[in-house]
């Protein structure tokens, strides 16, 4: 049976919802607690101890999805928990409780976002997955960038504190649009990468043997080099940016961030649909491609209104990738039941490659200087980018697999 309308509206709207509640705890955390006169080591410990939690709690909470009866459940259980820890950094901003808040904040989002993939694959299926991804991340794009200007709104107006206020009210209109999702159109098999309900359904593979799922793992090396050389560009371009003007640094930076927002929320839909017509690699080669070139062309360029022209491809790497990620795993994992855990795998990779790159880009400024860092950069990216291309198969399933599971 195909979901509801009003199912499908409610997943719109806690996507929507989500994007908003995760970004009181993006940078708005180091701005109310240096206003609470933390001290930077204290800081970058908590956001170091989330970090690490966050890294090795993928693939249990991945295989926790799995496991579960009622995904729904287990996102308004993590959305539960995401409150209580915003109501932690606003009621006790004491060292202690923080770190308890973040780590709590960190292991809920391990299973928060396997969760709402779940639900999608569950609700339409492997054959419409692709154009779900894409509304998916449509809606989130929206809730970020929306939710990043009415918190900055309410820190500058009011306080750093009302950030974590504002959060825990959206929680309320999270959990009343996941109401909406009607559990009983959820396919439970077919969200954990089984086939759909038949008499007799194969039990899922055993953990260790999606570790031998030659192209998942490939497919993994390839993310982890991408994030490598991904997750330190933006925050070198924003110190390049206020060596050279400190003024407008802030207002650049914001821009940067905006702008693949908007790429992200024109185009997703558009890959979703033609991850299905084009296949996979395609779409995958443009994402992968665009982070070399990006490096490449942040090396050269210093004029602030082409850096934001810059970070349009920062924006189809988005799009692609908010799409093919979880799409090429559920191609991955197809019959196995552990479609969950597969996003976990992927998921620790992404955490290992974005936790070294700032470490990496930072030791290549200070010792070679800007330019070679991002084109050190770029060529990690240009090395993921060539993987995919020589080592990459296409995934996706012909039209006979996907009729017969539909």
């Amino acid at each position: 049976m195909r979901p509801s309308k009003r199912t499908l509206r409610g997943l719109d709207w806690f996507v929507f919802f989500v994007a908003d509640v995760q970004t009181g705890f993006g940078p708005f955390v180091s701005v109310y607690l240096t206003a609470q006169r933390w001290t930077q080591v204290d800081i970058g410990l908590i956001q170091s101890a989330a970090g690490f939690v966050s890294l090795i709690g993928q693939m249990p909470g991945g295989a926790l999805v799995d496991a579960a009866k009622s995904e729904r459940f287990v996102a308004g259980i993590a959305i539960a928990a995401i409150c209580v820890s915003a109501l932690t950094y606003a009621a006790l901003p004491i060292f202690p409780m923080v770190l308890a808040g973040s780590i709590m904040h960190a292991l809920a989002s391990c299973v928060l976002g396997p969760a709402i993939v779940a639900i999608s694959l569950g609700l339409v299926g492997p054959a419409a997955i692709g154009g779900r991804l894409g509304r998916n991340a449509r809606f989130a794009s929206i809730g970020n960038g929306l939710a990043a200007a009415a918190m900055g709104a309410c820190g500058y107006f009011l306080s750093a504190r009302a950030v974590f206020i504002v959060t825990v009210l959206l929680l309320i209109p999270a959990l009343i649009a996941l109401r909406e999702i009607s559990n009983a159109e959820i396919d439970a098999e077919r969200a954990h990468g089984a086939k759909p309900r038949r008499p007799r359904i194969k039990p899922p593979i055993r953990p260790g043997e999606l570790m031998q799922n030659k192209p998942l793992l490939i497919f993994a090396a390839c993310l982890l080099l991408f994030h490598l050389a991904n997750s330190a560009m933006l925050p070198l371009v924003g110190s390049v940016v206020t060596m050279r003007s400190s003024q407008w640094a802030t207002i650049i930076i914001a821009g940067c961030i905006v702008v693949p927002q908007l790429i992200v929320a024109a185009l997703s839909p558009w890959v979703g649909m033609q991850a299905q017509v084009w296949g996979r690699r395609p779409l995958l080669l443009i994402g992968f491609a665009a982070l070399p070139i990006r490096g490449l062309l942040f090396a050269v360029v210093s004029n602030p209104y082409l850096l934001l022209c810059v970070q349009i491809l920062d924006g189809i790497t988005a799009a692609v990738f908010a799409v093919m990620v979880p799409l090429v795993v559920a191609d991955l994992t197809r019959g196995t039941g552990r479609f969950n855990l597969g996003q976990g795998i992927l998921g620790t990779a992404t955490g290992i490659g974005a936790s070294l790159s700032a470490t990496l880009a930072g030791y290549l400024t200070d010792h070679f200087g800007g330019s070679v860092a991002f084109a050190a950069l770029a060529a990690i990216a240009a090395t993921g980018f060539t993987i995919v291309l020589l080592r990459m198969p296409e995934t996706r399933p012909d039209k006979e697999t996907e009729e017969s599971e539909s």
